[in-house]
């Protein structure tokens, strides 16, 4: 072949360590506020190993074999394509490429951190998890992981998503998880808003504080967070550290590297490791790093760089961050996992330096939906609501080199598939 169209990795290639971008940033990440206990608290809610690793200063945190292990059988190292198909149709002079985390068992590159949550949760004695679910797809991570190690799992689903995504719903039971509609009448904050409106569609900051009281309330039960935390991102970071790797071997240097973000766990996966690259000045030219949003709920490009609780009833520590406020009413969308109030504090702190840009598009999601059509017409396969939006800017930085003439290197992450979202498509694009 002329020109490489996909890179893949070994297993052995498979990243032994995490890389913890904390070692690098510029300045201090600003830390929660312990207001009323809500720090010590915590012990009570989450996994103590993430705890423990959310402060961490190394720079690489080793990877547990048996987590390891565990990412070979979920399809671990993935592949990286050139979109040459979608090169052609929009007749550009960029090399596009995508990273391929739709090819994890449940969907999307949720799997990265959930296993390594539920695995430290089973070795601290846990028998049960809880989370909360957006799209659905960090609900259906947990359930897997929680499959594969023995333990029970409760998800907490933003009714939007929960009342539309019925395979889906299926899908999480079908590895035995409990699925409730949030807000819900399991916990005395979801009781509290049903009774003020029984038809409440639901927010992931509500589906937060209902997972984290009831990991409060039952000792037996830890939470697994699905996104903003900085152990988060770290977990994801196997994605991007996979991809420097990958354009090591074919000798490409980014011009620009794409991710749709919501809390920022995807698109942190995808870019710290590059980041950290740039910060430690590894790489010789300057590399933008977009992140896609929704207007419906745009935290980095309207919010405000402040701290602000990460759940709807308060129950955790406020965080520093881009943020719409906890209680900021967001419209519905059909990409679900975008409609978040807060963005990651790490990624926030990297947009306030201008080392991250952000764009927004339209709520009615047209324009996105459009540039998956797209795509899955000259690439083959159809990406998740979420990935669309990813896809949408690679696409808008395509045609700008296409109309500057420039050979740009631009490089995206396709978080997840669209499989289990086709009736989202089909009131859009009216099919």
């Amino acid at each position: 072949m002329s020109r490489v169209i996909q890179v893949s990795l070994p297993v052995d290639e498979l990243p032994k360590y995490w890389y913890n971008i904390l070692s690098d940033l510029p300045e201090k990440l600003p830390e929660p506020l312990n207001e009323d206990g809500r720090i010590e608290r915590l012990k009570d809610i989450l996994v103590p190993e993430c705890i423990k690793q959310e402060s961490l200063s190394d720079r690489w945190i080793k990877i547990p074999e048996e987590v390891r292990e565990l990412y070979v059988r979920a399809g671990r190292p993935r592949p990286l394509h050139r979109a040459v198909g979608l090169e052609k149709m929009l007749k550009t002079p960029a090399r596009l490429y995508y990273k391929r985390e739709d090819l994890s068992p449940t969907g999307s590159h949720k799997v990265n951190t959930a296993l390594a949550q539920v695995y430290y949760a089973a070795n601290a004695g846990y028998s049960r998890v809880v989370t909360e679910t957006g799209a659905g797809q960090w609900g259906t991570a947990v359930a897997y992981a929680a499959s594969l190690m023995g333990l029970k799992s409760t998800i907490y689903w933003v009714r939007e998503a929960y009342e539309w995504k019925v395979e889906r719903r299926m899908f999480m039971k079908l590895y035995g998880a409990e699925v409730l509609a949030s807000p819900s009448d399991k916990t005395e904050f979801g009781r509290k808003l049903l009774k003020q409106d029984p038809d409440h569609r639901g927010t992931l900051g509500i589906a937060i504080s209902e997972a984290a009281e009831d990991a409060l309330k039952n000792d037996d039960t830890a939470y697994p967070v699905g996104s903003v935390l900085n152990y988060v991102l770290m977990h994801q970071t196997v994605i991007g550290l996979e991809v420097v790797k990958q354009l090591e071997i074919i000798d490409e240097v980014p011009d620009v590297m794409i991710g749709c973000l919501g809390g920022g766990s995807n698109f942190g996966g995808f870019t710290l490791p590059m980041i950290g690259k740039a910060l430690r000045r590894e790489v010789d030219k300057k590399i933008r790093f977009v992140a896609a949003q929704s207007e419906a709920a745009p935290n980095l490009v309207k919010g405000v760089y402040q701290y602000d609780f990460p759940d709807t009833a308060q129950i955790l520590p406020r965080i520093k961050g881009y943020t719409l406020t906890h209680n900021f009413n967001m419209p519905s969308i059909w990409a679900e996992g975008l409609r978040y109030h807060m963005a990651s504090p790490v990624i926030s702190l990297l947009k306030n330096l201008g080392l991250v840009e952000a764009v927004s598009y339209p709520k009615d999601e047209i324009a996105v939906f459009e540039a998956a059509r797209m795509f899955i017409q000259a690439e083959g396969f159809l990406p998740a609501p979420e990935s669309s939006y990813a896809i949408r800017a690679m696409i808008d930085e395509a045609l700008k080199a296409k109309e500057a003439g420039e050979e740009k290197v631009i490089v995206a992450n396709v978080s997840g598939h669209g499989f289990l979202d086709l009736e989202a498509y089909s009131k859009v694009l009216r099919l």
